[in-house]
């Protein structure tokens, strides 16, 4: 803020907040901020018709707390002392450089508050993990040669195990030159498993290398 506002209980400190008004909606620009909070707690009552603007601003932030803390928005507090906002004594001013990190504005938070504040956050948690997407995969994995034993090639990729990784249907496919591949399925959840780490970092390397030579994603769909 740019002024400082004192007195607001009286007819001269409501006039100085309502020149500063004229023509805002807040006090600190184009949306509420706890300047306004502040400034408000210093009102004793709403402004009469002869400051309109200031009346206007009173009743914008009194919905505005009655909507986000119902129940609790006459129970601003200042420096520890609870001040309804419906009387509330004026007895320091509210400066532009004042930045009170200890404001209370609503009372200490109960334990019903804390635990209802847990719940929510668990709950968004949960969501977040069910909305967790999934996807199918089409996985080509070629041998060394003609003389690999495509069995023990299978056992290999199947021995990767990890969460959010489940193996599907295989098949082998002819290449050429008495050369077969192991075509395999597999669904993924897609924050849990990546397939270029589950190939780099699994499938093409000791131990599983000894039977693979290279692997190819031949289709990924989402689920």
């Amino acid at each position: 803020m740019a002024v400082t506002f004192s007195d607001l209980h009286t007819e001269s400190g409501l006039k100085t907040l309502e020149e500063f008004l004229s023509g805002k909606t807040y006090v600190s620009g184009d949306q509420l901020t706890k300047d306004d909070i502040k400034v408000y707690g210093f009102v004793s009552e709403k402004p009469g018709s002869s400051f309109p603007s200031a009346a206007k601003w009173y009743d914008v932030v009194s919905s505005h707390l009655a909507a986000s803390f119902p129940g609790k928005a006459q129970g601003v507090k200042f420096a520890g002392q609870g001040a309804p906002a419906e009387a509330a004594p004026a007895k320091a001013a509210v400066a532009a450089d004042d930045d009170d990190d200890d404001l209370d504005l609503f009372g200490d938070e109960t334990e019903e508050d804390k635990k209802a504040a847990e719940e929510r956050e668990a709950a968004k948690k949960t969501t977040k993990k069910k909305e967790s997407g999934k996807s199918s995969v089409l996985l080509d994995v070629k041998p060394w040669d003609d003389e690999t034993d495509m069995k023990k090639l299978e056992e290999a990729v199947r021995s990767i195990q990890m969460e959010g990784l489940l193996w599907g249907a295989s098949k082998l496919v002819p290449v050429g030159y008495g050369i077969k591949k192991l075509q395999i399925m597999m669904t993924i959840v897609d924050d849990l498993v990546s397939v270029d780490s589950l190939i780099e970092e699994h499938l093409t390397v000791e131990p599983c290398n000894e039977y693979i030579q290279s692997c190819d994603i031949v289709a990924f769909n989402k689920i």
